[in-house]
């Protein structure tokens, strides 16, 4: 009878351990489909204002929900429910429009029916040049390790929103381009770090439909820079960034 008992105890232990996971799993699902999902930065094309090694999280419920909003993609939602348009100069991620797949993260700064160009580097909408405030010069190691000197400015969008941007020069391959008129449905999406951003001035990425958007970055939560591997855990913490962590995205 003891060993009934035992038995029954070992088993029922078992069964909670397992309810357990399955709830904790669920709920989890459950949050990154509709309020919050994490994402990390592997690039730098939205420098000064991300950087490599950001970890950041994403509302879901900022722009409403697609079949992106859920897990893999599924063909589920026609569209977009409880939608809620994206404000000029939002910090967005989205899926690439060429494979619907790979995430991309970009400032959205044309909105429908705006008329986007970028003449001698600094970006105009519908005609007028965004105003630019001069910062000053940094200098950065580019892809291979070499030194590159960066302009930094302070861009106002026409509603009045402020961020961070860095110009390698005036004359980079995007930065006299033609007009580009945004589509009904579709926006226009840059990276900060001007020159080295493929973007919607590119066919790769082109205009973003509304429908894939994932949501709008909200806030770092963990940052690091990269000097320590995974078993230096000695090393961890001269690598983490602690002045970012629990940072507003601007």
């Amino acid at each position: 009878m003891d060993s009934t008992m035992t038995r029954k105890k070992s088993e029922g232990g078992i069964g909670e351990t397992v309810r357990t996971v399955v709830y904790a799993v669920l709920i989890a699902l459950v949050l990154r489909t509709f309020a919050f999902e994490p994402f990390s930065i592997p690039s730098g094309s939205m420098l000064p204002t991300l950087l490599v090694g950001d970890y950041l999280f994403v509302s879901k419920y900022s722009y409403g929900y697609s079949r992106y909003s859920l897990p893999w993609g599924l063909p589920i939602i026609d569209g977009r429910v409880l939608a809620s348009e994206p404000e000029r100069g939002d910090v967005a991620v989205f899926k690439l429009p060429t494979d619907n797949s790979t995430d991309y993260i970009k400032r959205i700064v044309g909105l429908p029916g705006d008329r986007i160009q970028v003449v001698d580097g600094v970006l105009h909408i519908n005609e007028e040049p965004v105003e630019l405030q001069r910062v000053g010069e940094t200098v950065i190691s580019a892809t291979g390790g070499f030194p590159v000197r960066v302009t930094e400015f302070i861009e106002t969008l026409p509603n009045g929103v402020s961020h961070r941007i860095w110009e390698r020069g005036d004359n980079m391959p995007f930065d006299n381009t033609r007009v580009y008129e945004v589509p009904e449905g579709h926006y226009f999406a840059m990276g900060d770090n001007r020159d080295s951003s493929q973007d919607s001035r590119s066919g790769q990425v082109g205009f973003v439909p509304f429908e894939n958007l994932v949501g709008r970055a909200e806030i770092v939560f963990f940052s690091h820079d990269g000097s320590a591997r995974f078993w230096e855990f000695w090393r961890w913490p001269s690598s983490i960034r602690f002045s970012r962590i629990l940072d507003r995205i601007e």
